[in-house]
């Protein structure tokens, strides 16, 4: 999933940290803001929805 993502997004991000966590959490941000928490909807994201998530954040959108 997250490789499927930074493939299509590598030229639009300028760096990428990733965080484990415990308990089960699976969250995504971008600029610091929130764009996916399983905590908040109960289940792990589908990619397709991620993705939406992550692009409507992205300047430019979704990549071309």
């Amino acid at each position: 999933m997250v490789s499927e993502i930074l493939n299509d997004i590598q030229t639009e991000v300028a760096s990428l940290e990733l965080i484990p966590s415990d308990g089960g959490r699976f969250e995504w941000t971008v600029d610091g803001e929130l764009v996916y928490s399983k905590a908040a909807t109960g289940r792990y994201p589908e990619l397709e929805e991620l993705k939406e998530a992550v692009y409507a954040k992205l300047p430019d959108g979704a990549p071309a």
